[in-house]
């Protein structure tokens, strides 16, 4: 009798174990398109033997304690989980990376619109202004013909200059709001953790929901950088951004932001590894180091857009003259700083050519001395530049010095200096690298004024002739002319090939177009990449209703045979009671 008593126990165990499968099952029936819900698997196991008679001759008598469930399994595969990750980092990386290039030639207008090209060499643009001008420099109508395209060329580019700067704020921008939402997933991961770490305490229950939420923002977090992970015993997952330790037990770290004074660019930094009083700032990126595949590091959004927008807003002077080394170290890694000083550098050998033509300099051969127009006395060291008076042209009003045809916010193209010797210098105001309002720069210039007032007054006659018959210069329109087709510019201390000012700006955007479809293409491949081993993952963690249906039919049966089973057994002491009774 009490052998039949404990079959019923036993039967129990199956109804239950057959119950809690079921309900399993249905959660997960009920979380098929639900985001980040990781299939939950039941695994049965057989409860305790009872040794009934351990020295019976042919072997030891046992006695069954029926079915349990042995574990409820969130299935995931570690290693698919990595790859993902490190996929979608470096996804992020070259996706972001490329739609900052697109972005840059459209606002250079190759793509659709108007093309600054056509501004440059176009039947329109600047150089067909300048051929006609060549041709006849004494007509007013060709006079005025460049004045007009040389007043557009720097509208032109001064517009094109500032939508890269306004895109590179934008970036800025761009950069802050992802550190936000850099900080916002480590609080939530640290807060998951804490939950989880309360839930599974007892070793009774484990959050399975909780886990994927967790889950769901490591992956996240991926797309922002390189992120590494530990789970403990605890529950607890110390996760690690960019090689430092970003959440741990008890805390996540804050990345801090770093403005400065000048551009507004905001530079992250480990708060708790840095002393801002001391103005001492642990970066979270080296923004010189070289970016490879080789290396690890190319990875991360938001690494992709501080790379992208550099450290300042750029200029010719962070290109002009520089080493190798250097420039792969700086605007080289920048795309928004290589554009900038590349097309400012176009435009500042276009604006200086032309203006070294109209109002050439020569270098003093000895020590001038002598007052300057406020009457203080100066001395200039002989090989300072100052206007070759002797072979400059000048305009319908012969006077010198001559004008130049683009002219710096700043400060005057010349200062006049009064000789000891009774002779007039004007001598040269050099640019400044400290102060952009004195170097010809593409936001520095403007068209000067005097000659949108009288176009006679840009230079085209010679000095050699009578006051007021003075012969005109063609030779001048020849210099222009071996100015455009001159070829010595380089587009950047890795380029060997010297080209002219047309050929410089076809290899600037070729450069760049060659750049964005080598970046489009990684981020493409790196798509399909991560999308596949998603899949595989999806494999692993996702839900299948034909799978969870089928596995519903097979609880259901279990339940029903332990209900059988249990309808026999409670038969079975019926009939024994009646009998006995």
């Amino acid at each position: 009798m009490a052998n039949s008593m404990g079959s019923l126990f036993i039967g129990v165990s199956g109804l239950k174990t057959s119950q809690n499968a079921l309900n399993i099952t249905a959660n997960n029936l009920a979380n098929v398109d639900t985001k980040g819900y990781v299939r939950q698997r039941v695994l049965q196991e057989d409860r305790h033997y009872l040794n009934l008679d351990p020295t019976t001759a042919v072997g030891p008598q046992q006695s069954g304690l029926g079915v349990g469930i042995a574990d409820v399994i969130h299935a995931r595969d570690i290693f698919l989980d990595k790859v993902y990750r490190t996929h979608n980092g470096r996804h992020g990386f070259y996706s972001s990376t490329y739609e900052t290039i697109s972005e840059v030639e459209t606002l250079f207008g190759e793509l659709e619109g108007t093309a600054f090209q056509d501004m440059l060499t176009g039947d329109e643009g600047l150089w067909a202004a300048l051929e006609e001008f060549a041709k006849e420099p004494s007509d007013r109508i060709n006079q005025n013909l460049v004045i007009e395209k040389a007043n557009l060329f720097v509208s032109r580019a001064q517009a094109v200059y500032k939508g890269l700067q306004t895109y590179q704020n934008n970036l800025n921008q761009q950069i802050s709001d992802k550190i936000d939402e850099i900080n916002d997933l480590g609080e939530t991961i640290r807060d998951l953790n804490m939950e989880i770490m309360k839930i599974e305490a007892g070793g009774v229950e484990t959050a399975m929901d909780l886990r994927d939420l967790r889950d769901m923002a490591i992956d996240e977090l991926s797309k922002y950088g390189a992120v590494t992970y530990k789970e403990l015993g605890t529950g607890i997952v110390k996760v690690s951004f960019e090689h430092v330790s970003f959440v741990d037990e008890y805390h996540a770290y804050k990345i801090e932001k770093k403005v400065d004074k000048v551009t507004g660019f905001i530079t992250p930094y480990w708060d708790h590894l840095s002393k801002p009083a001391e103005g001492s700032y642990y970066k979270v990126y080296d923004t010189s180091e070289s970016i490879s595949t080789a290396r690890k590091n190319d990875i991360g959004e938001l690494k992709a857009l501080i790379l992208a927008r550099g450290d300042k807003p750029s200029n010719y002077l962070d290109i002009e003259g520089i080493s190798m080394k250097d420039y792969d170290e700086t605007v080289g890694n920048s795309v928004m700083m290589n554009i900038q000083s590349e097309f400012d550098l176009l435009v500042h050998s276009i604006v200086t050519g032309l203006n070294d033509l109209f109002a050439p300099n020569v270098y003093s051969t000895t020590d001038i001395t002598g007052t300057d127009e406020n009457g203080n006395a100066v001395t200039i060291a002989r090989g300072t530049k100052i206007l070759d008076t002797k072979n400059c042209c000048v305009g319908s009003d012969e006077k010198l010095p001559p004008q130049e045809l683009f002219v710096r916010t700043g400060c005057p193209r010349y200062k006049t200096i009064h000789g000891d010797d009774g002779n007039t210098y004007y001598v040269y105001n050099e640019e400044d690298p400290k102060d952009t309002s004195m170097q010809y720069t593409t936001g520095g210039i403007r068209l000067n004024q005097k000659l949108l007032e009288s176009e006679s007054l840009l230079p085209f006659q010679t000095q050699n002739g009578r006051p007021g018959e003075l012969p005109v210069a063609y030779e001048l329109g020849a210099a222009i002319e071996a100015l455009w087709k001159k070829e010595g510019m380089y587009l950047s201390p890795h380029d060997t090939t010297p080209c002219t000012f047309s050929e410089y700006y076809s290899k600037m955007t070729s450069e760049l177009a060659l750049l964005g479809d080598v970046f489009q293409a990684t981020a493409d491949g790196l798509e399909g990449t991560k999308l596949s081993t998603d899949n595989a993952r999806q494999q692993v963690i996702g839900v299948s209703s034909d799978e969870e249906l089928t596995a519903m039919v097979k609880y259901q049966s279990a339940y029903n045979a332990s209900s059988r089973f249990m309808n026999v057994i409670s038969e079975m002491i019926e009939t024994i009671i009646h009998q006995m009774g």
